[in-house]
């Protein structure tokens, strides 16, 4: 039986948990280090399973050994930042904690999935000190702004998501890109569908969405969309769907980088990344991309 550990029971880990029961994707082990909290939610999420049929469970546990031993390891735990905060500003803390689960989890034959802040810090860091092929460990970076694009492509044409396909590369902050001609909507590119005002104005809103969220809600960050990309990234690779999402993975020569992890586009399956795409861009975007790997190196 396939099992996903979930470190971390916040929002995010105990939604993700949800959803992968949702999912019906595995056994869920979600745990916590504050006593308590991850029994109490993996409790609470089971206690629908005679309504929703759940074929897998969901355990709770303070013990991470229990978690540790799985096939997929999520990392959702660490600091969240506050309003008026960018994501780097959680990296002290949070690089701490990444740095010392990377050595735990030296020999790790599964796949990680990263979405503590800053993500792409924390991928690039975590596979540095573990060792773990590259393609095993991943941040959800481009999935959720891709995500984001869709939908508020949706709002303005007034269609329905199925049929809007988007991409977002780079990194998981202001300085994403968004390709326009990777924008389609049942195949055509998105800016042959609305003027360009339009489109400039949806891809700052995507830009800055997780700080809308994070603005209106005064209290937490965004957490149900990343935990819904989560878990559909992790069903697809306990399922060996070979599907394709824009992940943060540490690059070995793509785009001209190395030794520093960026969203690209790549074909997820049970062994992770198994292989990685470089759509074509402009040299303007090019430059933008290899500026941002820069920074992540200057952040680890």
């Amino acid at each position: 039986m396939k099992q996903i550990g979930i470190i971390g029971a916040g929002n995010t880990g105990a939604n993700t948990a949800f959803f992968l029961a949702e999912k019906q994707v595995g056994r869920v082990v979600l745990q916590d280090c504050k006593e308590g909290l991850a029994i109490g939610k993996a409790l609470d999420i089971m206690e629908e399973a005679p309504l929703a049929r759940y074929q897998f469970k969901i355990q709770g546990t303070d013990q991470e050994e229990e978690a540790l031993n799985s096939d997929v390891i999520l990392l959702a735990f660490g600091a969240v930042r506050q309003p008026g905060q960018d994501r780097t500003s959680v990296w002290d803390e949070n690089r701490k904690l990444v740095e010392s689960f990377a050595g735990k989890l030296k020999g790790f034959g599964g796949v990680v999935i990263i979405v503590t802040e800053p993500v792409d810090a924390s991928v690039t860091l975590f596979q540095k000190v573990s060792g773990m092929e590259p393609g095993r460990v991943l941040g959800i970076g481009g999935a959720l702004d891709g995500e984001r694009m869709r939908y508020l492509v949706s709002q303005e044409l007034h269609c329905v998501t199925e049929d809007i396909d988007a991409l977002v590369i780079g990194r998981h902050d202001k300085s994403m890109i968004i390709p326009q001609d990777y924008t389609r909507v049942s195949g055509i590119p998105v800016r042959y569908l609305m003027d360009q005002s339009s489109l400039h104005a949806i891809i700052q809103k995507v830009k800055h969405a997780g700080d809308v969220v994070l603005e209106t809600s005064k209290r937490s960050s965004a957490f149900y969309a990343p935990a819904m990309v989560t878990a559909d990234i992790i069903r697809a690779i306990l399922n060996d769907s070979r599907r394709m999402f824009s992940v943060s993975t540490v690059l070995t020569g793509q785009y001209g980088v190395e030794n520093a992890a960026l969203s690209i586009p790549a074909m997820i399956g049970e062994h992770g990344a198994e292989r990685l795409f470089e759509p074509k861009l402009t040299d303007e975007q090019l430059q933008k991309f290899r500026d941002s790997a820069a920074a992540i190196s200057a952040l680890v």
